[in-house]
């Protein structure tokens, strides 16, 4: 078990790391990827030649007898909400970080980048049920507060249900927000009808965005003899020849088939979404996405 300080060095790193993207590349692109609620009125002046007529404050131009035009804005101000994968898969990883790093700084890279256009983040941490609620609030201490929870939060159940946090969400919050989804994606089968009819009903609502990060192993592996595999969210072991290549072609293929069902019911209910690898640059994985939309 980490001590306090440990956390706070992990928690200052981190910040100061994605702190900096946030503020160098992000905060531009995602302020134009993720627009506000509208436009709001400002103010009335004068009309102008080349003016849209169809602006013009007949009411004030009618008490002044001069042309006045109604001036909007955008109505900026969003609130974040970032739906966190905490089930036991996250600990996986076979490059220099497993997959709860990468979601980790991904996550604080979107909370800084919404910050620096004065959005709101909240944080719905699940499993195979949602495990912890945050909020959305502003400012710099929350965010912190929120990596710090994302570096040591241990969850009271290692499953998965990509279901439960949408659903959660969709009860939850009133207003519209933007969602960002970081997980494997990886759940039992049975549970895609639950996880789709969840995902059309919050999509529907909200501003829904899949970040899904995996390991290369989770697509396919290595050709290494035998060898134990052990399901890290179930607990079940099993002997595997990998030497075998009927095996590998085997876990690729359910893989494959995943990836693509996965894929088809974010494309129906029209929810953008990006991979990156546990050993892949992310910051260019990200900008794709925020230019994507």
């Amino acid at each position: 078990m980490e001590n306090s300080s440990d956390i706070i060095r992990q928690v200052r790193k981190i910040e100061i790391k994605t702190r900096g993207l946030s503020n160098d590349i992000f905060a531009g692109h995602y302020h134009s990827a993720f627009k506000g609620r509208g436009m709001a009125f400002s103010e009335v002046r004068e009309y102008r030649v080349g003016d849209d007529v169809r602006d013009i404050d007949w009411n004030v131009t009618a008490r002044s007898r001069e042309p006045y035009i109604k001036v909007f804005e955008e109505e900026r101000e969003l609130t974040m909400m970032l739906l966190v994968d905490v089930s036991g898969s996250r600990l996986f990883g076979t490059a220099d970080k497993v997959k709860k790093n990468i979601i980790t700084e991904i996550a604080a890279v979107l909370a800084f980048s919404a910050t620096e256009n004065n959005d709101k983040v909240g944080c719905i941490f699940f499993s195979d049920r949602v495990e912890k609620f945050i909020p959305p609030k502003k400012g710099r201490s929350h965010i912190l507060m929120i990596i710090r929870e994302l570096i040591e939060f241990v969850p009271q159940h290692s499953g998965t249900a990509l279901s439960e946090p949408l659903r959660y969400l969709t009860n939850a919050l009133k207003k519209r927000c933007t969602a960002f989804m970081l997980s494997d994606f990886m759940e039992p089968a049975g549970n895609e009808n639950r996880f789709e009819e969840s995902l059309k009903i919050a999509s529907g609502k909200h501003d829904i965005v899949g970040i899904r990060v995996y390991d290369r192993r989770d697509a396919e592996l290595p050709d290494v003899g035998v060898m134990e595999l052990q399901d890290a969210e179930t607990g079940v072991k099993l002997w595997v020849d990998t030497s075998l290549r009927s095996v590998r072609e085997s876990y690729r293929m359910a893989w494959e088939e995943n990836s693509r069902r996965l894929q088809s019911a974010l494309a129906r209910s029209r929810v953008d979404s990006v991979s990156v690898a546990t050993d892949e640059d992310y910051v260019k994985a990200l900008i794709k996405l925020f230019k994507r939309r």
